[in-house]
């Protein structure tokens, strides 16, 4: 990322650019590691790639997400059955199948470093998979709805349970049980439908159904900032987001706005909007590029207008 985020660029961005591809609301997307290209998923059963469209009909997709192999995603099923798949681009045809899960997948991360990816269904239960292999590497059951995700390095990743509690697990020694455990308060009007680590790897995110988020130590668990004055009114996922630096918070709203924090301060430094025509349900920053995306049933890809 050449230029530097700072409060007054993230206030100047703007919609650059918008794509109406979508019959239905875009329930996922991933920027492609080197951020030139972005993929998105859509409750209208369509994976829709720079220039051309695919579909995924009979098994519906969603979470989807790139892998490291050029040309090939992972993502899960929303009908018929709870299966992810992995699919080759190239010539649209599957690649391998990963069985296990016996309800909806809703929560799915692509190691950073290898062929290693997590996922979490409400089956109550988090598989580790590995793309060369159809069987499950590793099984953890719980006591509640996960959300997962891998830290930047690939060593460790953190699960969200009942939405009350963070636990940490080294990968190469998972079966002995989570390293580090934080309770949080429970809140009984929402539940968490997302985490996400900082690339720093020193914050994670826990993105909720409900009017907030919240923002915790990676290393001790304790919540340094809850981030509302959003509208979310019918308990929608609205994914939160980091900026790559680290330093901002970002979150789309219901009412097609984006709001942006600074991690370190707590402040809210802008409100951005969009006009989107529904919920912001996605929301991620380039991992390269000075540019993001948000999307409803729309696509909207923002650049800054000045440079500091």
């Amino acid at each position: 990322m050449r230029l530097c985020l700072t409060d007054n660029v993230l206030r100047s961005f703007r919609v650059a650019k918008v794509f109406r591809e979508n019959s239905d609301k875009i329930n996922c997307f991933d920027f492609s590691p080197n951020g030139e290209t972005v993929i998105s998923s859509s409750d209208d059963d369509s994976i829709v790639l720079p220039k051309r469209t695919l579909y995924s009909k009979k098994y519906g997709v969603d979470l989807i997400r790139y892998t490291h192999a050029a040309n090939t995603v992972v993502y899960s099923s929303n009908k018929i059955d709870d299966t992810i798949r992995y699919l080759s681009l190239h010539d649209n045809k599957y690649i391998r199948y990963f069985p296990g899960h016996t309800k909806r997948v809703v929560a799915l991360s692509m190691s950073p470093v290898d062929d290693t990816f997590i996922s979490g269904s409400l089956d109550k239960t988090i598989r580790l998979w590995d793309l060369r292999s159809p069987n499950c590497q590793g099984l953890m059951h719980l006591q509640g709805k996960p959300v997962c995700s891998f830290d930047p390095e690939g060593l460790i990743f953190a699960a969200g349970v009942n939405s009350e509690m963070v636990k940490l697990y080294d990968l190469r020694s998972f079966d002995k049980g989570p390293f580090a455990t934080f309770k949080m308060q429970y809140d009984r009007t929402c539940e968490w439908t997302g985490l996400k680590f900082s690339n720093d790897g020193k914050l994670i995110l826990i993105s909720t159904n409900g009017g907030f988020i919240r923002l915790i130590d990676a290393f001790k668990g304790a919540v340094l900032h809850t981030f509302g004055g959003y509208n979310n009114s019918k308990a929608v996922t609205l994914e939160a987001s980091f900026t790559p630096d680290s330093q901002f918070i970002m979150i789309g709203s219901e009412d097609g706005k984006i709001h942006v924090w600074n991690g370190e301060s707590g402040m809210k430094v802008a409100v951005l909007d969009g006009k989107h025509t529904g919920p912001i349900t996605c929301l991620q920053f380039n991992p390269k590029f000075m540019t993001f995306a948000s999307a409803c049933s729309n696509m909207a890809f923002w650049l800054p207008t000045i440079d500091d």
